[in-house]
């Protein structure tokens, strides 16, 4: 004969994990190195860096604008620092016809002004992508070449475009350090 279970109650939680950022680990550049492999190194440092300030957040904290009478978020840093990477690398170092990810005719600042019903991990996983795309877009270009600038201007080498794009995130991850501090406390290199 069965044994009966005396009032046996089990109760289920729901479980739901918000998204996060990921974390990233990032690599110092060399101490001494050859000129490319210095800029890429330095390049890539400061995109990990801005991943970095973006790690742990939700949507909602990406989306966040750190001072009122701005509209810089971590998200708009993504988004716009995507752009920027399809821009010089793709567009004007490699010529590809790529639209903008962002840029319109109608709202130049729309990587930053739209973020409010961005998809922060679809945008992201873009940044990611366009950063693999504009490596793979210099890839076979030496420092010393010269391409046209497509926005009418004098031209550029390719190291110009690096250099341009060092000191463009330089100036942005000293953006995305003070939103983050603001949106949790978060501080860092």
């Amino acid at each position: 004969m069965a044994e009966k279970t005396a009032g046996t109650r089990v109760t289920w939680a729901i479980v739901t994990a918000e998204w996060t950022a990921p974390p990233i680990e990032r690599a110092a550049p060399d101490h001494v190195a050859v000129e490319r492999r210095a800029l890429e190194q330095w390049l890539d440092y400061h995109r990990d860096t801005l991943l970095m300030k973006c790690a742990g957040l939700t949507p909602e904290q990406l989306k966040l604008r750190g001072v009122a009478t701005s509209n810089l978020s971590l998200l708009g840093l993504v988004r716009h620092l995507a752009d920027a990477e399809r821009g010089w690398f793709r567009q004007c170092a490699a010529g590809q016809d790529v639209p903008d990810l962002y840029w319109t005719e109608a709202d130049s600042g729309a990587d930053f002004n739209n973020v409010e019903a961005a998809d922060a991990e679809a945008d992201l996983d873009i940044y990611r992508r366009e950063i693999v795309a504009a490596r793979e877009a210099v890839a076979d270009k030496g420092l010393d070449d010269v391409v046209p600038f497509r926005w009418g201007g004098p031209d550029r080498d390719i190291r110009w475009i690096y250099l341009h794009m060092i000191e463009e995130y330089a100036r942005h991850n000293g953006h995305a350090d003070l939103i983050r501090e603001a949106i949790d406390g978060g501080t860092g290199d």
